[in-house]
């Protein structure tokens, strides 16, 4: 390549901008259990997203917005910067700086690794959306795995729904959960830094992660389930995430053991999941999942998942809607809790795509935090355009 050509594509800027819109209805199946709470939640949502690209690809600028509006909850109309960072990339050496989302994790029903972002709780139940991290993220790829380092000097709260929301905690004299009530263990507060490393690779058929997190931890620490008191402890967190890759079958764990002055925690997801290709020859994958979940803070645990099963069945059909299908259900192996939930998406023409979520809570256990939640069954639809 001529010198003028190399130059004129390192002067090349790309830029590319998209939007989605999405409008939602969440209905619940029984009336609440606190005052205030209504059977039925409209939403809307509106999510902007730009990416610019300059330097031959060298360089690069994203930038991520979120807002949603919802009918009763004032708390979950709420808006969120999810990335806006800058990123260079020189060789085998990234480095970003900004707000950014940053995802770890192997297994289907709980991600125990992922502890970069905090979850944005009011917007998903299930944890899977976070909030954006402002951080400094370095990352180094080498013959022997990916390692990355990331700096986050400023902590963010989880906010939970408001009075009127629901999948809330509570109590019936009406008490309501405010993070912002919430105290830290550092005088620092928001401003201690965060600090966490990762060592990513692969090694044949397994495809593993070890990653150490030290700073404030992103779920608090209840200390009376009664009151909801809580703080945000100063932890150590070790963490192991891996996938075995035999034939059909992935064999996946999520494995953390976590420090802090009030309480240490080890906690364990590991299952498999065995898919059926092209099922009769309909060009339908069935995949069947099965793990177990195990957290030894027994009640106090967010997740209620202290000693539990998880099954599910995931279709894909393959189709150009690629239509997707995912059930599941989460049984405690000691007390009677049962969890259920059914997730369903296909795209709609070239621009639209509909989705279907339900969750059901049955005989859910008085000692568990989830007990709470024993009356918000719902089933919840989404429309969303994209540009």
């Amino acid at each position: 390549m001529s010198s003028s050509l190399a130059q004129q594509k390192a002067d090349k800027v790309y830029r590319d901008f998209g939007l989605e819109l999405e409008i939602s209805n969440r209905t619940f199946f029984n009336d609440g259990i606190y005052s205030g709470q209504k059977n039925n939640y409209l939403s809307a949502s509106i999510q902007p997203e730009y990416y610019l690209e300059w330097s031959g690809g060298e360089q690069s600028f994203k930038a991520v917005g979120f807002f949603r509006w919802d009918q009763h909850d004032n708390r979950r109309t709420h808006f969120d910067v999810r990335e806006l960072y800058w990123q260079r990339v020189k060789g085998a050496t990234e480095v970003s700086v900004g707000v950014k989302k940053v995802f770890w994790g192997k297994t289907e029903s709980v991600h125990l690794v992922d502890i970069i972002n905090q979850t944005d709780a009011v917007e998903s139940f299930d944890g899977e959306q976070k909030l954006g991290e402002f951080m400094v993220h370095f990352s180094q790829f080498t013959k022997i795995g990916t390692f990355d380092v990331f700096v986050m000097p400023y902590f963010r709260k989880r906010v939970f729904p408001g009075r009127e929301g629901r999948l809330r905690p509570g109590s019936e004299d009406g008490l309501v959960i405010d993070s912002r009530d919430f105290s830290f263990e550092s005088n620092a507060e928001e401003w201690r830094p965060s600090l966490a490393f990762r060592w990513s690779h692969y090694v044949g058929v397994l495809d593993f992660g070890l990653s150490y997190f030290n700073g404030v931890g992103r779920e608090p620490v209840i200390n009376d389930l009664s009151t909801f008191n809580a703080l945000y402890g100063t932890i150590q967190q070790a963490g192991l995430d891996a996938q075995l890759t035999t034939g059909a079958a992935l064999w996946k764990v999520e494995a953390i053991y976590r420090q802090n002055e009030f309480q240490d925690i080890l906690a364990l997801a590991a299952g498999i999941e065995y898919t059926f290709g092209n099922v009769k020859n309909t060009g339908i994958d069935i995949g069947l999942l099965a793990e177990y979940l195990y957290d030894d803070r027994d009640n106090i645990a967010l997740s209620g998942l202290q000693s539990d099963v998880f099954t599910g069945v995931r279709l894909a059909f393959n189709d150009t809607q690629d239509t997707q299908l995912l059930l599941g259900g989460i049984f405690d192996v000691e007390r009677t809790t049962q969890l259920y939930f059914i997730e369903a998406e296909r795209r709609i023409g070239s621009s639209f795509s509909g989705a279907v979520e339900a969750r059901f809570f049955e005989n859910v256990d008085p000692s568990e935090f989830t007990y709470v939640l024993r009356q918000d069954s719902f089933l919840q639809f989404s429309l969303t355009k994209y540009f």
